[in-house]
């Protein structure tokens, strides 16, 4: 289970309280080897070998309910083309690359994505915590 960055929270405070303009970006899923941590700092993606963020759309997610949101589709990432070694966490960012941390959180289940596997999120596995 995810929860929000400091980033996101406090985007997300300066919009309720009247103090920002905040449009909702295109959030993309990553997988990293490591806690990305409240800031993003510790973020370690494969960087080659076919690995790429998965862009998402609102009806990738189901309603919020209960302070939880989860994934209303399977998010897949592609075919590994070579070893991308074990994901531990996920995290979701507003760009395809680099970017802001918007919330991360640890995998169920550590996986170690090989040469020819995919790693994904089935529907109601990518849950996010409003803390």
């Amino acid at each position: 289970m995810g929860s929000f960055s400091n980033y996101w929270e406090n985007e997300v405070l300066d919009h309720l309280f009247g103090k920002g303009v905040y449009t909702p970006p295109t959030i993309y899923v990553a997988l990293s080897a490591a806690d990305p941590g409240e800031d993003g700092s510790g973020l370690d993606e494969p960087e080659s070998n076919g690995y790429a963020r998965i862009a998402t759309a609102a009806d990738d997610w189901n309603n919020a309910s209960g302070g939880l949101l989860d994934n209303a589709v399977t998010i897949e990432f592609s075919a590994a083309t070579g070893d991308w070694g074990t994901m531990t966490h996920f995290a979701l960012l507003d760009a395809a690359a680099t970017g802001n941390l918007l919330a991360h959180g640890a995998l169920t289940q550590a996986k170690t994505v090989n040469a020819g596997d995919r790693a994904e999120f089935p529907p109601g596995d990518l849950e996010v915590t409003l803390d």
